[in-house]
């Protein structure tokens, strides 16, 4: 499942603390995708996560927004 939260605080080795828009922080790291274009992730940053239903604490950032930019449509 995808969700769109916030970057609140960058740990050692690209992990990230990433509140969703429900409320709830999770721990999440960069996709292979962002990381191969060397996409800079900083607090503040919104982004979209992936999730697996099985674990509800971690996620994959898969997508950062540019300043202004409009959410994707699902």
């Amino acid at each position: 499942m995808e969700l769109f939260g916030t970057i609140k605080q960058i740990f050692p080795s690209t992990t990230f603390s990433v509140e969703l828009e429900n409320g709830h922080t999770i721990l999440a790291h960069i996709a292979g995708r962002l990381r191969r274009h060397h996409i800079r992730i900083l607090p503040g940053d919104r982004v979209d996560v992936e999730m697996s239903p099985y674990d509800l604490t971690k996620g994959r950032i898969v997508y950062r927004y540019r300043a202004g930019e409009a959410r994707r449509s699902q």
